[in-house]
């Protein structure tokens, strides 16, 4: 629900119609992106980023935007994606609302928000609207490099089976090759939190409200934390809090109330977060991540979907603790692209920060990827 966009942040307008996977189109859609480094002439050394659901593609500061970015530590001079070498991209989803045509915007044939009359969306669409910024946007042919993080590494997926040839080397950071039904139970509790909550009124909030008398505060607070209890593991959830209470003082007086410091971290968190997100393309992206399945491109097999994927090489590194991406799932999509003829390097790292690890823990994600892109 971003209505301010930072300075780095540019704009590509899509094909018109835009035609969406599953049905329907969008008129003078277009996507929001952010660039580091240099592409050289030949255009032969570009890495495209796919984020998770939520992040922008505000992923490091640079001179237009010196604010931190979400992957600050990873990407940058010098740094494991070293922008000194890469020309680096990250574009934010088809269907968000930080800057990307989404079920906030104004619907030219209205004057209005979508809201759900925006079309079903599918995170082949996330990938064809990526895809045509990078080819037609961008004039490249061929990507380096695409990495694709949660969500974004099942957007990865759909990018390289729709369109062979246009990625060199892949580096697959804690997805799936589809979801699986822990992750799709967890998801669609967080939509009905949302949906659940009155103010929704079908859709039709007040986009713009501040004083939450309009706006599904509520339940955009409680699909947060039923999101981060699974972006962590239960090893650091007792590292971090085992069964401390908070102070007398910090209580609430109410029955039921907050009384152990773990519910007042989610809360905290849940409040940092629910106006940042517009509750529909949370809606939107949270359901076109249950839809994926690159068994759809195998005959319903997943390893044959995988097998569709021509890459010269890739790094697929996935968390012994993530309960939402297990790491057997990192192992498919590592067999399946070996099998597919890429040189394949898998790594399973035992972070206590599950699915968030990524974003926490760089030291170990900064060394496999930064070697992996060394020899790329």
């Amino acid at each position: 629900m971003t209505t301010h966009a930072p300075d780095a942040r540019r704009y590509h307008a899509l094909p018109s119609p835009f035609a969406m996977k599953r049905g329907g189109q969008l008129q003078a859609a277009r996507v929001a992106y952010e660039t580091w480094g240099q592409l050289r002439q030949n255009r032969d050394n570009a890495v495209l980023i796919l984020t998770g659901l939520s992040p922008s593609a505000h992923a490091a500061s640079n001179a237009d935007d010196p604010t931190p970015g979400w992957w600050e530590e990873m990407l940058g001079p010098g740094k494991a994606i070293d922008t000194d070498r890469w020309f680096v991209i990250c574009v934010n989803s088809l269907g968000s609302d930080k800057g990307s045509t989404c079920p906030a915007s104004i619907d030219p044939a209205t004057g209005e928000p979508y809201r759900l009359r925006f079309p079903e969306l599918a995170l082949e669409d996330v990938a064809n609207a990526a895809f045509d910024l990078v080819r037609h946007g961008l004039g490249i042919e061929q990507l380096a490099c695409l990495i694709g993080c949660s969500m974004g590494g099942m957007g990865a997926l759909a990018y390289m089976v729709l369109h062979p040839d246009s990625v060199r080397a892949h580096v697959s950071v804690d997805t799936a090759p589809q979801a699986q039904p822990f992750a799709i139970a967890i998801r669609s509790l967080q939509r009905e939190a949302i949906r659940l909550d009155p103010q929704w009124n079908g859709g039709d909030y007040d986009i713009h409200d501040s004083d939450g008398g309009r706006y599904p505060e509520m339940g955009m607070s409680i699909a947060r934390k039923l999101g981060v209890i699974t972006y962590r593991s239960a090893m650091e959830w007792n590292g971090r809090f085992a069964r401390i209470r908070l102070d007398p003082e910090k209580r609430e007086e109410e029955p039921f109330g907050f009384e152990f410091q773990v519910e007042s971290y989610l809360q905290g968190h849940a409040q940092r977060f629910v106006r940042s997100f517009d509750p529909n393309s949370y809606l939107y992206l949270s359901r076109a991540s249950d839809w994926f399945d690159i068994g759809e491109y195998g005959g319903g097999d997943i390893m044959e979907g995988l097998k569709r994927i021509r890459i010269e090489r890739a790094l697929v590194i996935g968390v012994s603790t993530d309960i939402l991406f297990p790491l057997e799932q990192q192992e498919q999509i590592a067999t399946g692209l070996s099998a597919a003829g890429a040189q394949v390097e898998f790594v399973a790292l035992d972070s206590p920060q599950g699915h968030d690890a990524f974003l926490v823990d760089i030291p170990n994600y900064s060394r496999a990827i930064g070697g992996f892109l060394a020899r790329v």
